[in-house]
């Protein structure tokens, strides 16, 4: 698969085929991943991976939170800025609704919109679940460097005929992620990821987020 092909062809994958990734795969994805840029070389990120029995118990651990806690236990960083403007409002707005679209759940049907965000604590039924990390004293530029990283983590998956879902919502678990995972006080969690085979007919995994032209964002000098 060309870099191209994998680009183009990842999208969050919102639905799971209960198939096992080998312990293989997931090593050949993460050792190809170190070659991910970062400044100074300080290579940021810290991964924890979750499946089989550790997985199974982390996340009936989180439906038991959740129960008596339905949104979370409060994130330690702004995941959009509080006051987020147009575009960006008008664009996270059209991405919520088209994914609602697919599996036909109006704006008014709470209940409903409710538990499909609850999906994400599930894991969207993947197999693996993957966290990252960072060291609290690390700055703005390394948190870039950790989404590189990241990025690269996704790309590779689909080398390998994977699809993935990143997801910053479990950073509204930070301390039950944090006392599972045995997390020092100095390692704060950024992101969760879902890692698995795609379930094809899934009709959310129809989805296929729009994309700004070049010109709105693309600004040529010289050229």
């Amino acid at each position: 698969m060309t870099v191209t092909a994998a680009v183009d062809s990842r999208i969050s994958c919102r639905a799971f085929l209960d198939k096992p990734v080998p312990k293989e795969t997931l090593l050949a994805i993460l050792e190809s991943a170190r070659r991910a840029p970062s400044g100074g070389n300080l290579q940021p990120w810290l991964v924890h991976v979750l499946t089989g029995q550790p997985l199974t118990e982390f996340l009936a651990a989180i439906r038991d939170k959740a129960s008596q806690l339905p949104m979370g236990e409060g994130t330690e960083y702004n995941v959009y800025p509080p006051e987020l403007q147009d575009p960006y409002r008008a664009r996270r707005f059209k991405c919520g609704e088209d994914m609602y679209a697919t599996i036909g759940v109006t704006r008014d049907n709470r209940p409903a919109r409710l538990q499909q965000f609850a999906r994400n604590f599930q894991l969207f039924g993947a197999p693996v679940g993957l966290f990252f990390c960072i060291d609290r004293h690390m700055g703005q530029a390394q948190w870039a460097d950790l989404g590189m990283f990241m990025q690269t983590v996704m790309l590779l998956a689909r080398e390998h005929g994977l699809h993935s879902c990143a997801q910053e919502a479990w950073s509204m678990w930070p301390k039950t992620v944090a006392e599972f995972l045995r997390l020092p006080a100095a390692t704060m969690l950024f992101s969760g990821m879902a890692l698995g085979y795609m379930d094809e007919s899934a009709p959310i995994n129809s989805l296929r987020t729009e994309r700004a032209p070049l010109e709105e964002f693309v600004t040529l000098h010289g050229c």
